[in-house]
């Protein structure tokens, strides 16, 4: 899968603003099935946003951004009939919110290996939107659970659902989801080759204080985030993103080690920093990223 920085939501109830969000720049497009639409719309979303997925293919063909569907949750009783609808080509995620046990999310990748062997190109691989205590707690065994699952999100936006099942507070500080936030920073890292993104930051009239929350989420780990609104992108670039001075420190870091390494050299220093094999790879692992932002 591409490097994705920012995911932004758009409501499959809105054919409108679901194709100004594929036009809008974002790395991703998350079209909404559920939160944002109504009971009585979700059929009719459904048909709208596998009709919009179409579309992109033949207008925007291999220009279109990564296109995420966030379906149902299983307890709803809509996952099975929102997945028939949506996965088709041109999908590259199906979100699962509110993820907690391993059998949904072995039942999801065994309906999407029945609907690919009877008509689809693509494989549709999966994004576990994490806003439980319970998910928090299996987060390594959930991703575990299918080797479709390349992507974790955690809600962590404020009066969120995560909030709500933890009791807790919300500050921009950060405080009070700074376990849970590093709890699956964690999990998502150990489990492999798997993009860990934070959830949406819902005030759109705080530009400082999303700043703020991006580099907090930035520092512990995370790649990028979920927003609301075009606006937010700039602020995720800033926050998440690696900036010309820190691409012109790290290509000396790996000029230079690499230079002395060719002499039997180990361990060098660069402005009085101590450099090995562990900032080396550091390093690299920047620049990769880097050259992934284009």
């Amino acid at each position: 899968m591409k490097f994705i920085r920012t995911a932004l939501f758009a409501p499959g109830s809105n054919k409108r603003v679901m194709q100004k969000a594929l036009a809008s720049g974002s790395d991703a497009v998350i079209l909404d099935l559920e939160d944002s639409v109504s009971l009585a719309d979700k059929e009719t979303a459904r048909h709208q946003v596998a009709q919009t997925i179409q579309e992109a293919v033949t207008t925007m063909g291999v220009k279109k951004p990564i296109i995420i569907v966030r379906v149902n949750a299983t307890e709803t009783g809509l996952l099975h009939d929102d997945v028939k609808a949506v996965a088709i080509d041109g999908l590259d995620l199906i979100m699962l919110p509110k993820a907690e046990t391993i059998e949904e999310i072995k039942v999801l990748s065994k309906w999407l290996d029945e609907i690919e062997s009877k008509n689809s190109n693509n494989r549709v691989e999966l994004a576990l939107q994490i806003e439980t205590a319970l998910g928090i707690y299996r987060c390594f065994e959930l991703i575990k659970a299918s080797n479709r699952v390349s992507m974790t999100c955690i809600g962590s936006a404020r009066d969120g659902d995560l909030q709500n099942d933890l009791g807790c507070g919300w500050s921009i500080e950060g405080t009070e989801l700074l376990y849970a936030r590093s709890k699956m920073l964690l999990d998502t890292r150990a489990a492999g080759n798997v993009l860990p993104l934070d959830g949406v930051f819902s005030d759109l009239g705080d530009d400082a204080g999303f700043l703020k929350d991006s580099m907090l989420s930035a520092s512990l780990g995370y790649v990028g985030r979920t927003i609301i609104h075009p606006k937010q992108m700039d602020a995720v670039q800033d926050a998440y993103g690696v900036n010309a001075r820190d691409v012109a420190y790290y290509k000396r870091v790996v000029k230079e080690f690499e230079e002395a390494e060719k002499l039997g050299i180990a361990a060098i220093t660069i402005d009085s920093k101590l450099i090995d094999y562990a900032m080396y790879k550091q390093a690299k692992r920047i620049l990769e990223i880097s050259a992934l932002e284009g």
